[in-house]
């Protein structure tokens, strides 16, 4: 699954995701995890009420699973939680490496039933509860 962090430094989740420079994205399983991509913000990326500015970050992240950031505001982590991205905030700067290493056993044991959702993100549901029934 995709994963997404809000980055100043290319290291940490260390960024608001408005004021984010960088989203450095990475696919992490139970068996490893590499390094897709660093996705660049520039312009005006200070706090300023214009709502117009997430867009492009709300595109970058769209096939994530998981967004993690330094703090996130309110209408943001809505437009986050639309697009079934679970925006998640660190309370310091934390080493991407360490929390993907983290992600990586979770998803080795028995991970929560929220990371469980997420896990399914793009994977096509059934019609109904019924489709999914062996008969039998």
């Amino acid at each position: 699954m995709k994963i997404a962090f809000a980055t100043q430094d290319h290291k940490h989740v260390d960024a608001h995701f408005g004021w984010a420079e960088h989203i450095a994205i990475y696919d992490v399983s139970p068996s490893g995890h590499r390094y897709l991509e660093t996705r660049a913000f520039a312009g005006d990326l200070a706090e300023d009420g214009n709502e117009d500015k997430l867009t492009p970050k709300l595109d970058a992240i769209k096939d994530c699973a998981i967004l993690y950031v330094a703090a996130i505001g309110g209408s943001g982590a809505a437009r986050v939680v639309a697009q079934n991205v679970h925006p998640i905030k660190v309370s310091e700067p934390e080493a991407i490496d360490a929390i993907l290493a983290k992600l990586q056993a979770v998803l080795g044991g028995t991970p929560p039933p929220w990371l469980r959702k997420a896990m399914l993100k793009d994977r096509p549901r059934p019609e109904s509860f019924e489709d999914d029934v062996t008969h039998g």
